[in-house]
């Protein structure tokens, strides 16, 4: 299995670019969307602050993969080829999915301005609310290793000009190249 795991800093653009591969046709997997369950499941918003403080949570309790532990558990069932995992936070994610597959990791950057402007634009429960809370939440997903991720990623993509459908475009491009050169 190919596992193609996408990394970048909050508001990049890696969602962008997963669902562009996913309306593709390969299956997705969206670390986050673990994240909102599990702070739904305690019975809280998952607005930035709680959706926060559940991801340090689960890190803390069960180690720097446990929101990848969770994911393997879908990916394992399932028969694809392909699968696409939107929202690498650090390099024992990627070691955790490695388990189950050749794993490639694409990062998308922007600049911080960029940035602040999608995450306030996408209207998420969990968007920063003012840029003091957008620098906290770039600290927290730094301090967690996010930096090493992107360092170690195979091919990067750039969201500083390019619109929602370029970044697909190049993305599905990669990703197909590499399954490509694989078969």
């Amino acid at each position: 299995m190919l596992i193609v795991a996408i990394t970048g800093m909050p508001g990049a653009g890696k969602s962008t670019a997963a669902k562009a591969l996913e309306a593709r046709g390969f299956k997705r997997i969206v670390m986050g969307d673990v994240i909102r369950e599990e702070t739904r499941r305690r019975g809280l918003e998952p607005d930035e602050k709680n959706t926060a403080k559940v991801m340090l949570e689960l890190r803390e309790k069960y180690g720097p993969g446990a929101v990848a532990e969770v994911c393997l558990r879908l990916l394992n069932k399932m028969k694809e080829g392909v699968v696409v995992i939107d929202g690498i936070r650090s390099p024992a994610e990627v070691e955790v999915f490695a388990r189950a597959g050749k794993v490639k990791l694409i990062a998308v950057h922007a600049s911080r301005e960029r940035r602040f402007k999608l995450l306030t634009e996408r209207g998420r429960s969990d968007a920063p609310t003012d840029r003091r809370s957008f620098d906290e939440r770039d600290k927290r997903e730094l301090s967690i290793g996010v930096g090493d991720a992107v360092a170690l990623a195979h091919e990067s993509l750039s969201n500083e000009h390019a619109t929602p459908e370029e970044l697909g475009r190049r993305a599905v491009e990669l990703v197909e190249s590499w399954v490509a050169s694989a078969g």
